[in-house]
């Protein structure tokens, strides 16, 4: 459920810029609010929520994807919002983002979703790329992306640097001076801008009267690695605190940055829900984090092992959760996407 400190912010939003436009809308007809906004929500598990309320679609429907969409991920948050306090007509969100999905699979690849709960008798089928999901066109008023991460990607780097803690050995070390076969650090980053920068012309090209709202990361890793609990799985497990710092300033604000600056590039808006989030990272207590661990508190559905691994969270009564995002932390990044969406209708 949605913190009241957010409900009552988002409602005392929604009459400000309600009476802002009726005051700079003319009177009759030319100035008659739209009917009906279209709204396409892309992005990857931190957009889709994965284990953040009840599955959208729900379990046993046949028009599941494998994508793990939540009613309580922030697309579905702010859209319960604009339907309370319309901001001058219904807003209909077409939320297609995909748990896994990368920078690609947005405007140009298909995706193999890899949902573990109830996956069909030979896997998930592959779906289109999101934007041809959400039928963009030139109806198309918003589109909020959230998308980046998974193209570094982030979780395999997470993994190898578990894998390297474990054993005393650095993954600083090995993304910066690699292996053969594996990219280092900065060209990771660099990749990653030229993909988004293709993405988002993409974007504008299907979509090209949509206002476009880029959504970063919000704040994943403590500002002082000294934070975190070594070896707990409801953490960070083996990764050594030198990594942990590395992995927020090398990796995780850079992403943030590229996001940003090639947004601003297209003179598209971002959604910075990084400063927000402070001090609600994965290695906060309970009840106050707004990321879970490795292991965390997830809905009953979500398995307890990760397939292919040793991971068992059932042995400390969790679930896996793979550091992402929870209930507060969707409800936190909800706010802010609901005011960028309403402002940018204004502009519209």
């Amino acid at each position: 459920m949605r913190p009241p400190l957010f409900r009552l912010r988002a409602r005392a939003l929604a009459l400000g810029l309600v009476l802002t436009a009726s005051a700079l809308l003319p009177a009759g007809p030319a100035g008659a609010a739209a009917d009906r906004y279209e709204w396409a929500a892309l992005g990857d598990s931190y957009t889709a929520g994965v284990f953040v309320g009840n599955p959208e679609p729900a379990l046993g429907d046949p028009s599941r994807d494998g994508c793990d969409r939540t009613g309580d991920a922030y697309p579905g948050v702010v859209a319960r919002e604009l339907a309370e306090f319309p901001p001058g007509g219904y807003v209909h969100l077409t939320d297609v983002s995909c748990g896994g999905a990368t920078i690609a699979d947005i405007a140009t690849a298909r995706q193999t979703p890899i949902s573990p709960v109830e996956p069909p008798a030979g896997g998930w089928p592959e779906v289109d790329p999101q934007t041809r999901r959400a039928g963009l066109g030139d109806g198309t008023d918003i589109v909020t992306l959230g998308i980046g991460g998974n193209s570094l990607p982030f979780g395999g780097m997470l993994l190898k640097c578990l894998e390297l803690g474990a054993v005393g050995a650095s993954c600083r070390d090995y993304y910066t001076d690699p292996p053969e076969g594996e990219e280092n650090i900065q060209d990771k980053l660099a990749r990653i801008q030229d993909e988004y920068l293709r993405m988002l012309a993409d974007v504008h090209q299907s979509a090209p009267n949509a206002k476009v709202i880029a959504v970063g990361y919000q704040a994943v890793l403590p500002d002082d690695a000294g934070d975190c609990a070594r070896l707990s799985l409801t953490e960070l497990g083996t990764i050594t605190r030198t990594d942990i710092d590395w992995l927020r300033d090398e990796v995780f604000k850079p992403v943030n940055s590229t996001i940003q600056r090639v947004a601003s590039f297209f003179g598209d808006r971002y959604v910075d829900v990084y400063p927000s989030s402070v001090g609600h990272d994965v290695c906060q207590p309970a009840g106050t984090k707004w990321v879970e661990g490795l292991c965390g508190d997830a809905a009953d559905y979500w398995p307890a092992r990760l397939p292919g691994t040793p991971l068992n969270c059932a042995v400390i009564g969790k679930r896996v959760t793979l550091v992402h995002p929870n209930a507060e932390g969707h409800a936190n990044t909800a706010a802010r996407v609901e005011r960028a969406l309403r402002t940018a209708l204004l502009e519209r």
